[in-house]
């Protein structure tokens, strides 16, 4: 138990030193630490745990403590936020253990000083009742300590959304996401592929609406499963899957998945399509290496690669390819959900990307053949890099029209574009937009 929990600080720590993603630290920490399966899920519940709650935690050690959070050592912090979140949220686990573990983090740690401070905030708020208890001015603060989400997203989201509904997505955000994926169904199909998952120990779910999508639960390390190395599935949301459904490329359709890393809309691009010709492109070759990788494993031989930026014109890509979808770099609040961390990034610094993103669009809608597809998207809930963008480009773009969609069941666009929320439709919050060359 002691080692999950000094796993979950180490990549705690490593993303706040660091800056970097937590499920990326926290995957290369565990396989450092050789983790049993047993320890590797308690690590993640804990260091997602603390990343979800990690405003509402602060706030509970506040409570109790002689010192305000921001004072104490980062590192005596991350064990109060660790070891306060399992006694408010995991009841499972004794109060005594998460107590004492704590305290011999802090000793083990070199923080021996610390020890008696966090065994006095611990133990107070393991015998309080209303722990809890928010004594916020107004809703945003208590929807902000609540979900532990920046005020200022708070805002955001309400001015979008409404005070009610925006606390449905905050609640939405904080809960466990199954693994969703899907079927390559040039190898096999979904009933053949659930009972493999069966016979592996996996338990699996039909995704209500999107065909050939499954939820997989207790999975464990999927890359260790024999129907994942054969080449059965591929991981993908069900909302990026719905925007390759949405573009429709035909049998032996030229698709250009212009910012295609990690490689999901190429795959399932290239099934569609039975293998037709796939030119999976992105900025950084290391990425593209993983694409490659992936396409053997799933045996998708139309794929090709190519690092390219996508803002700058290639002659000899023009009006070449029936397809052209460009997923483009976002603020990525729509994936909140899998990756807690975004929550508390700087909205500030989401104001350059509209810029870039109508770079993207306007160079990579020059490579549409006559009568093709142009198919944009984001993993992102914000107007200003969504319906702004289009509408400007569309605006200016009198070749192409927007054209409507419906790419699963119950579900479809209003005027070529469709906003997927977490809470609402059960996937990412996605941004889907198609248009079509008609000059």
């Amino acid at each position: 138990m002691g080692s999950a929990r000094l796993a979950a600080l180490t990549a705690l720590e490593k993303c706040r030193r660091a800056a970097a993603w937590s499920d990326a630290v926290l995957g290369s920490v565990m396989d450092e630490a050789e983790l049993s399966a047993r320890d590797r899920g308690l690590a993640a519940a804990l260091c997602y745990g603390v990343l979800q709650n990690r405003l509402l935690l602060d706030h509970v050690i506040g409570r109790f403590s002689t010192m305000k959070p921001a004072k104490v050592e980062p590192k005596v912090l991350d064990i109060l936020r660790i070891s306060a979140y399992q006694l408010v949220f995991m009841n499972k686990i004794p109060a005594s253990a998460a107590v004492n573990e704590a305290v011999a983090l802090c000793k083990k740690l070199g923080y021996a000083r610390a020890a008696g401070f966090v065994n006095a905030v611990l133990r107070k708020i393991a015998s309080c009742g209303d722990a809890l208890e928010i004594a916020a001015q107004d809703a945003v603060q208590r929807l902000s300590l609540r979900w532990s989400h920046p005020q200022a997203l708070v805002e955001y989201f309400i001015d979008r959304l409404g005070e009610a509904e925006t606390g449905q997505l905050l609640r939405c955000h904080n809960e466990s996401v199954p693994i969703t994926v899907q079927v390559n169904t040039l190898k096999t199909d979904a009933a053949a592929l659930r009972a493999r998952l069966a016979e592996e120990g996996v338990e699996t779910g039909v995704h209500p609406c999107v065909p050939n999508c499954l939820t997989l639960h207790a999975a464990g390390n999927i890359a260790a499963l024999k129907s994942f190395r054969e080449g059965l599935f591929y991981v993908q949301d069900a909302a990026a899957k719905m925007s390759v459904l949405a573009a429709k490329p035909q049998v032996g359709a030229r698709v250009l998945d212009c910012c295609a890393a990690p490689g999901g809309k190429s795959f399932a691009a290239a099934i569609l399509t039975q293998n037709g010709e796939i030119l999976s492109c992105d900025l950084h070759e290391n990425k593209l290496k993983r694409i490659r990788e992936s396409a053997a494993r799933l045996g998708l031989d139309g794929i090709t690669t190519r690092a390219m930026d996508a803002r700058s014109f290639d002659p000899a890509l023009e009006a070449r390819f029936d397809c052209v979808i460009a997923d483009v770099p976002c603020s990525g609040l729509g994936v909140i959900r899998k990756k807690p961390d975004i929550r508390y990034k700087n909205m500030d610094e989401f104001s350059a990307l509209p810029e870039i993103q109508s770079a993207i669009i306007e160079n990579v809608s020059r490579y549409v053949a006559p009568g093709g597809t142009l198919l944009y998207s984001t993993c992102t809930v914000r107007r200003e890099e969504n319906e702004d963008v289009v509408s400007r480009f569309l605006a200016v773009h009198g070749e192409f029209a927007a054209e409507d969609f419906a790419p699963a069941a119950g579900i479809a666009s209003e005027g070529g574009m469709l906003q997927l929320w977490p809470h609402r439709h059960g996937t990412d919050g996605f941004f889907i937009a198609k248009m079509r060359k008609t000059k």
